[in-house]
C-alpha cells in the first residue's frame, strides 16, 4: 500500500552544469487528499457522461451538471495544485529559466490537465486573473507517456509539414458541425486528402495510400475511451470504430509529424494496471510512427473544438513548436472577448454560412454580457487538449 507520492524534476544540462535531479516526497495526508480529489473528479465526470447518455429523458440534468463542471473546474484545479505542491515543485525549474516543460505523469495523473494547474502567485489578490502552469513556460507544456517513449520519439526527425490527411465528420450527427474548419485547414497545405462523412469508412482510412505519407493527420469525429477494454477504445468512423488495436497493428505513420484528434476522450488511458505501462490512443499513434499527438482529456464541445483546431493550425503556420502552437491557441481562446471574436470571424477563412452563424452567436453574447465578456475563459473549454510526444 502506497504511503506517499514522489515528484522527480530533471533539469537539462547547461554549458556550465550537468543535469540536476530534484526529488520531492509527499506526506501521507497529501496522498490521501490526492486520491480523494481524483475519485471525486472521476465520479463527477462519470455522472456527467451518464446524464449525457440519458439527456433525451432529462435534458435539464445534463445541462446543469455541465454548467457546474464548467463553473467549478478552475477551483478544482487550484485545489489539485495545492495537493501536488506545484509551487514548490516548479521552483527549481523556474530558477533554471527553462522555457519548456515536459510532464511524464503516473497512473491516473495521465487523465488530468496538469498544464492547467492553477498557480497561487503572491499577487493573486491584486490580480484576479488566474495563472496556469503553462503560463510560466514560454515554449509551453507537453506530455509523454513514459521516459522510454519520449526518448524514442525525440530521435525521430520528421519536420515536413506539407501534406494533410483528414477524416471529417464521419457520422450523421456531426455533418456540417465542424464549422467548415477542416476545409479551412486544408487550404494551408500543399497537398490534402479529406475523407468526408460516409466516405470515411474504416477500410477506406486504413487502406488509403495517402495516409502513410501524410505529415499531418486530422480526425474530426467522435472518440471514446473504453476503460473495460482499452484496446477497443477508438475513433468513430462512418461504419465502425478505428480501435487502438487497429492503430497499433495496421497503421504506418513514420512520415507523420502530427496526429490531431479533435474528438472526445482521446487522451485517456487504461487505469486497470498499477504499472508504468501506458495504454491509450496517443501511445498507439506514437507506436504507429507519429511524432506528436494532440488529444483530449474529456468530452469536448464540437463548436469550441472547431475554433481551437482552426487557431491551432493557424499558429502552426508560424511555428515549428507544436506545444507552443497549442498553448498560443488555448491562450487566444481563453483570453479573447466577444468583440474581438466577432472581428476574427469576419476575417477568417470559414465559409460564409458559418461566419454568419458565429457572428450572430457572439453578438447575442455581447448583448447579454457586454463586449468584454470572454465566453471561453474557463479551462473547461481549452484545457482538455494537450500535446503528447516530441513537441516539435
Amino acid at each position: 500500500m502506497a504511503e506517499k507520492f514522489v515528484t522527480f524534476v530533471i533539469l537539462p544540462p547547461t554549458s556550465t552544469a550537468n543535469s540536476e535531479l530534484f526529488i520531492r516526497q509527499s506526506t501521507e495526508d497529501d496522498l490521501k487528499n490526492l486520491v480523494e480529489w481524483v475519485n471525486e473528479y472521476l465520479d463527477k465526470y462519470d455522472e456527467i457522461k451518464e446524464a449525457y447518455l440519458q439527456r433525451a429523458e432529462n435534458p435539464d440534468k445534463y445541462e446543469n451538471l455541465q454548467q457546474e463542471w464548467e463553473t467549478n473546474i478552475t477551483t478544482c484545479l487550484e485545489k489539485l495544485g495545492e495537493i501536488l505542491h506545484i509551487n514548490e515543485v516548479i521552483q527549481p525549474i523556474l530558477e533554471s529559466k527553462c522555457e519548456r516543460l515536459t510532464l511524464v505523469p503516473h497512473l491516473y495523473l495521465h487523465l488530468l490537465p496538469l498544464h492547467a494547474l492553477v498557480i497561487n502567485s503572491e499577487n493573486s489578490q491584486e490580480n484576479p486573473e488566474k495563472i496556469y502552469l503553462q503560463d510560466y513556460f514560454e515554449q509551453g507544456v507537453g506530455y509523454a507517456p513514459s521516459c522510454q517513449i519520449l526518448q524514442k520519439v525525440r530521435q525521430r526527425q520528421c519536420q515536413d509539414f506539407q501534406s494533410l490527411f483528414a477524416i471529417q465528420t464521419p457520422t450523421p450527427d456531426l455533418y456540417e458541425q465542424d464549422l467548415s474548419v477542416v476545409s479551412a485547414i486544408k487550404d494551408q497545405f500543399d497537398e490534402a486528402e479529406i475523407l468526408k462523412e460516409n466516405q470515411a469508412t474504416k477500410s477506406a482510412v486504413i487502406n488509403h495510400p495517402k495516409l502513410s505519407v501524410a505529415n499531418s493527420i486530422l480526425f474530426f469525429c467522435h472518440g471514446e475511451f473504453n476503460f473495460n477494454s482499452p484496446l477497443d477504445s477508438g475513433l468513430e468512423l462512418a461504419d465502425e470504430i478505428l480501435t487502438l488495436a487497429d492503430i497499433i497493428q495496421s497503421l504506418n505513420l513514420k512520415n507523420c509529424r502530427l496526429v490531431t484528434l479533435a474528438a472526445c476522450e482521446t487522451g485517456l488511458i487504461d487505469l486497470s494496471k498499477e504499472t508504468d505501462e501506458y495504454v491509450g490512443l496517443p501511445s498507439g499513434f506514437l507506436l504507429a510512427g507519429s511524432t506528436n499527438i494532440v488529444a483530449s482529456l474529456w468530452s469536448v464541445r464540437t463548436d469550441v473544438t472547431a475554433l481551437l483546431m482552426l487557431r491551432l493550425y493557424q499558429e502552426l503556420e508560424k511555428s515549428d513548436n507544436i506545444v507552443l502552437a497549442l498553448k498560443k491557441a488555448q491562450n487566444w481562446l481563453r483570453n479573447t472577448n466577444v468583440k474581438k471574436l466577432k472581428e476574427w470571424v469576419r476575417q477568417s477563412t470559414l465559409i460564409e454560412i458559418c461566419r454568419v452563424q458565429l457572428e450572430q452567436d457572439f453578438t447575442q453574447m455581447e448583448n447579454q454580457e457586454g463586449e468584454n465578456f470572454k465566453p471561453y475563459e474557463s479551462p473547461y473549454f481549452w484545457a482538455g487538449f494537450c500535446v503528447v510526444g516530441k513537441g516539435e
